[in-house]
């Protein structure tokens, strides 16, 4: 049977069997795959083709015929414009399942690993316990102007710069609208120019907003096109007058041309140049730029699983790569010999070792780099007799992009005893445990933790042992 054929703007009737790592549907009709956003897999929909090429395609959703059992109404009404959130019409259930498949099929087809050694070593996924909303303890929106002309604060539309007006983000907490209508009315009353990326004029570019959840501390800073704005002092002392939780509001200049949010100067305009938060046992200071796990209540489970593979004694030595304020190593450093922690952010590092002293830890020293040059010096330095030098342990928490290679090889020159790995992409993780693995390493356990609820990221945390072991 000849495959058919199709163009743009065809409207084909497929039954959506499953998922991309995007979270868009996958369908077929006669043999041509077809890529929906907005479905679900077990939906029977009608779909418009906007794009086709030889064996596939990517349609618009136009009519959902049959819905699927894992379909559900979305919380938010901009879930479909809104390019924030890729998973509000799938029941929470079916979206664990999604994430866990996803990091599984990842494990075999990119590193390598078999099916049975993956589903044998793996712990259940870890879920929100209550609502899979309201988690995110740090928000960033964009200021602009809408068709009118007029102010407004939310959220990019997928794939463009076009903002929806929205200061209600159902994955924020429920504080941040109150600061954001209180600014915009700000930015309205004062006449203050939003800030236009193609022509790089105008002053407002983002309001960032931080809260400790357990601290109930509140941190604002707004990303200024310039080095001031107008009546500085009048808006903080609204919003603190009607936030009384408020901390620390913040002014980070950015006068550069780019899509980069923060820039490199941030200046305190009232209170504390940070806000404080708990995890664990741990207390942590957080300054603007600073990098804090965005959803607290998942990321403590996650820490204290890292810290269950790293297996501590007290007498280990523990390196931990892309080390953040320090949020792993100092869960470590109180079960382990010597912590020593590398990061690339010097804002982050001088949290680290404030985070340290504040929570009289003594043994943990950071240091600010790359971690792939600041191993390989440390490494090329080799005396055998210091253990900093040949850990028992390395934690790694690289951003999306993986681990570098230097710093692969390194730590495979090192060679731990284990190696625990944690993960935001679950792609990079398996293009890096491939080569950790094919060495002298072999998979232990994993597990992976909803950080990122209602969108397709997942969280991961990988043991290695070493194969001596």
């Amino acid at each position: 049977m000849a495959e058919m054929q199709f163009q743009k703007n065809d409207l084909v009737t497929i039954e959506i069997t499953d998922m991309d790592e995007k979270g868009q549907g996958i369908g077929k009709a006669g043999g041509f795959t077809l890529f929906v956003k907005d479905t679900v897999p077990g939906d029977k929909v009608k779909v418009k083709i906007m794009k086709a090429k030889k064996n596939y395609g990517f349609a618009k959703l136009t009519e959902i015929l049959s819905p699927s059992p894992d379909r559900t109404k979305p919380e938010c009404p901009y879930a479909r414009a809104c390019g924030g959130c890729q998973l509000q019409e799938m029941s929470y259930e079916a979206e664990l399942r999604f994430k866990e498949n996803k990091v599984k099929n990842n494990l075999v087809r990119l590193g390598g690993f078999s099916e049975e050694l993956v589903e044998s070593v793996k712990e259940p996924v870890a879920g929100m316990n209550d609502s899979p909303y309201r988690y995110r303890n740090k928000a960033q929106y964009p200021v602009g102007t809408n068709k009118e002309g007029n102010p407004v604060v939310g959220f990019y539309a997928g794939h463009t710069h076009d903002i929806i007006a929205n200061t209600d983000c159902l994955l924020g907490r429920e504080v941040n609208r109150k600061i954001l209508e209180i600014v915009l009315e700000f930015i309205k009353t004062e006449k203050i120019r939003p800030y236009n990326e193609t022509t790089n004029v105008g002053e407002f570019r983002h309001i960032l907003i931080r809260e400790g959840f357990k601290s109930g501390e509140i941190m604002v800073c707004f990303v200024i096109n310039g080095k001031s704005f107008k009546n500085e002092e009048k808006l903080c002392e609204k919003l603190v007058k009607e936030i009384p939780r408020i901390k620390s509001i913040c002014l980070n200049v950015n006068e550069e041309k780019t899509n980069v949010i923060m820039g490199n100067t941030t200046r305190v305009l009232w209170g504390k140049e940070s806000i404080t938060d708990e995890m664990g046992d741990v207390k942590f200071d957080i300054s603007a730029r600073s990098f804090y796990q965005v959803n607290p209540v998942q990321a403590e489970k996650l820490y204290t699983k890292a810290l269950e593979y790293a297996a501590l004694s007290g007498k280990e030595s523990v390196w931990d790569l892309y080390c953040g304020i320090g949020t792993i190593s100092l869960f470590l450093a109180k079960n382990a010999g010597k912590v020593y922690g590398v990061e690339i952010i010097p804002e982050a590092i001088s949290d680290a070792k404030k985070n340290a002293a504040a929570n009289g830890i003594t043994n943990a020293e950071f240091f600010v780099g790359k971690a792939e040059e600041v191993l390989p010096e440390f490494y090329s330095k080799n005396n055998p007799e210091n253990t900093m030098f040949h850990p028992d342990v390395i934690v790694v928490d690289p951003p999306r992009k993986g681990c570098d290679e230097k710093c692969l090889e390194t730590m495979l020159l090192m060679e731990p005893e284990r190696i625990v790995y944690v993960s935001c992409d679950s792609a990079t993780l398996a293009r890096d445990l491939k080569i950790l693995c094919e060495n002298k390493y072999e998979l232990k356990a994993w597990q992976c933790y909803d950080q990122f609820s209602r969108t397709v990221h997942v969280e991961t945390v990988i043991l290695l042992t070493h194969t001596k072991s």
